[in-house]
């Protein structure tokens, strides 16, 4: 597998070499959700390729455990493969598809200074049109924020962004399904959806560990982070309570919660990423995955840092620096690794879905 990085077409074709050997030796049908969904077939169509390589979590086990990993003649590194038809996976089913090559871009250089560019175009904008605000210290209750930057501006470019996001994330991920072979249908199934959530929710498929904990900070932290930003929406439309809202509020306490986990969650992986196996790192994806863990660390450092220093003369670049983040973080969600979320969950469900159905006739009766 060394040399210049295949195309999805010569994967499926390496794929389907070693899930013969797999399916053959059926050691490892006990180490996660891959192996029962493998030993359900004899033969694999590139949809099944695609729906395995996203139910691997890239633990490593089964390479540990493989009588037939590398030095053995037969070269099996399973996750190492999976890994790379994954990433293929997100490139081949991204809507729309002329941005399919931002995933070959997606680096930490690159997302940060994406950033930093939004939000210099904040600051520039708001301290142009009105310096003594943007510069300028408030205290809570005038409603600082929008004295910097009107609430319907912001409010305008983040919705459109977050619309875009949500269209092209679930146009992808229904691309993905559709390719697997299942039917829309039967992804809205209430209990493989329901059983697929919590599989997704606790990471049932990955062991125990640091790289579990770091996980769970990162997921749970971002998902406090769009609570608060939910209830906050939720205090200005239907209760006309204007942010920034007291230390006490829920959706600063759901916020800075968020933040600390933002922070906690990212730095271990990141430092997990370092000690990591090198057998089982595709390093086409080292961009990918370092952007992607950066960005939400940043998001978490310069919500708390806004926090901490809302009411001084630094809160006017502080939101910009913020809200620069926050929006090179969203809308680089469909081309960069975030996708993963959607696609592993579409891939329980369908794990879920045939747990529940016979087991195919495999000869003659």
């Amino acid at each position: 597998m060394s040399g210049p990085r295949p195309r999805l077409e010569a994967l499926v074709e390496e794929a389907q070499r070693m899930l013969a050997i797999c399916n053959a030796c059926r050691y490892c049908e006990g180490y996660c959700a891959v192996f029962p969904a493998v030993e359900r077939r004899l033969a694999f169509d590139e949809g099944d390729i695609h729906y395995l390589a996203n139910l691997c979590h890239n633990c490593g086990a089964c390479l540990y455990a493989c009588q037939y990993a590398p030095p053995h003649e037969f070269q099996l590194n399973f996750p190492l493969m999976l890994a790379r038809v994954r990433k293929e996976t997100y490139r081949k089913y991204a809507w729309p598809g002329a941005l399919a090559s931002a995933f070959e871009r997606n680096g930490t250089v690159v997302a940060v200074a994406a950033a930093l560019a939004i939000a210099l175009l904040f600051a520039i904008t708001a301290g142009a049109s009105d310096p003594q605000a943007f510069f300028g210290a408030h205290s809570d209750g005038e409603g600082s924020f929008y004295a910097v930057m009107p609430h319907e501006t912001m409010a305008a470019i983040f919705g459109a962004v977050f619309a875009f996001v949500v269209l092209a994330l679930g146009i992808g991920a229904a691309r993905f399904w559709l390719g697997t072979g299942e039917s829309l249908a039967d992804f809205a199934a209430s209990q493989p959806l329901s059983s697929a959530a919590w599989d997704a929710a606790v990471l049932r498929n990955l062991d125990a560990g640091p790289r579990r904990t770091f996980h769970h900070l990162t997921f749970y932290g971002f998902m406090l982070c769009f609570a608060a930003t939910a209830v906050g929406t939720i205090y200005h439309y239907v209760f006309d309570i204007r942010a920034p809202y007291p230390l006490w509020s829920l959706p600063v306490l759901l916020g800075t919660l968020g933040g600390l986990g933002l922070i906690a969650g990212p730095l271990g992986l990141i430092a997990l990423r370092h000690r990591r196996d090198p057998d089982l790192t595709d390093r086409s994806q080292s961009g990918m995955d370092a952007s992607f863990l950066v960005l939400l660390l940043l998001l978490g450092t310069t919500g708390l840092a806004l926090l901490a220093f809302r009411e001084t003369r630094a809160m006017g670049v502080l939101l910009a620096l913020h809200l620069g983040v926050v929006l090179a973080f969203f809308a680089t969600m469909p081309y960069g690794k975030f996708v993963h979320a959607p696609y592993r969950l579409a891939a329980l469900v369908r794990f879920h879905l045939e747990r529940r159905r016979p087991l195919p006739s495999i000869g003659p009766e």
